[in-house]
């Protein structure tokens, strides 16, 4: 784990919050992490590459006048690394005031995990259920959570949400991803209440130049600063505060409806006890039991 302490200077003069990023080392989540730690934020970065993390690292404690940086090495495709980075944050802090799980696959040469899944169903839905599951603790009703959903979104096929069915199509496997991360967004954050973080699903912006974009669909893309600018409001401003359980469309610059299913209470129940069965099949034990 790299950490550095700098001088800080937030300048909006309020206190600093601590702020986990996973997928901190590329596109949206790097440019992120950029903004909140020069904002004078404690940023916890993720990444699954040591060498490109300490890099990364490295140039955020840099950063002129910015906020302290720490680093954790994951694989969240892998649901046991999923709990020990949770283990690992909260061995350290007593508190985190934002989690942004921002770290998506859309496209791999290897789509099945070492658990039988497919990977954007681990990625993409059951590793930020899980970390936010762990990590309620240090979150309480002050904290948000603002999970990377997307305009792509569609119906869940819940057989293979569970590994028992193969999805052949890249687009389609990630689609259904997203609307099971934004359909459990919603029920957890009706089910914690006041009592809970904010839970916030954010579609950061279509076709934004991350990597993401350039191998998928092989296309440039636009400025990612778009996605990052509404990521840092989301973690930070007041307009968000009482906005739990709600979609927020960046194409549209407003809170808008999510694909149906999202607003479905049964159908957004049946993904959350998958969700629930998968993770109790491959995921080590905690104090804080799914």
């Amino acid at each position: 784990m790299l950490y550095c302490r700098t001088l800080l200077r937030n300048r909006d003069k309020t206190m600093p919050k601590t702020i986990l990023i996973t997928g901190a080392t590329d596109g949206i989540g790097l440019e992120t992490a950029s903004m909140l730690v020069s904002l004078g934020h404690h940023v916890l970065l993720h990444g699954r590459n040591p060498e490109k993390l300490r890099q990364v690292a490295g140039r955020l404690c840099g950063l002129p006048n910015g906020g302290q940086v720490e680093s954790y090495l994951a694989d969240l495709s892998r649901m046991a690394d999923v709990a020990a980075l949770a283990q690992a944050v909260s061995g350290k802090h007593a508190k985190l005031d934002v989690l942004i799980n921002n770290a998506g696959v859309f496209r791999t040469p290897q789509p099945i995990t070492q658990d039988g899944l497919d990977v954007r169903f681990a990625v993409n839905t059951l590793a930020p259920y899980l970390l936010a599951q762990r990590l309620l603790p240090l979150l309480g009703a002050s904290g948000r959570v603002i999970n990377l959903s997307s305009a792509a979104q569609a119906p869940v096929d819940t057989a293979a949400l569970a590994g028992r069915v193969r999805l052949s199509d890249d687009f389609n496997a990630y689609a259904q991803s997203k609307l099971a991360l934004t359909m459990w967004s919603r029920s957890m954050a009706i089910a914690h209440g006041d009592e809970g973080p904010v839970i916030i699903a954010v579609n950061p912006g279509s076709m934004l130049g991350t990597k993401m974009v350039r191998e998928g669909f092989g296309v440039a893309g636009g400025d990612i600063r778009i996605g990052a600018e509404i990521l840092v409001r989301a973690a930070l401003d007041d307009e968000f505060a009482a906005a739990s359980g709600q979609y927020f469309d960046n194409d549209s610059g407003r809170f808008a409806p999510p694909h149906p299913d999202a607003l479905d209470p049964q159908k957004s129940a049946a993904i959350a006890r998958v969700i629930e069965t998968v993770l109790g099949e491959t995921t080590p034990s905690a104090n804080n039991d799914l």
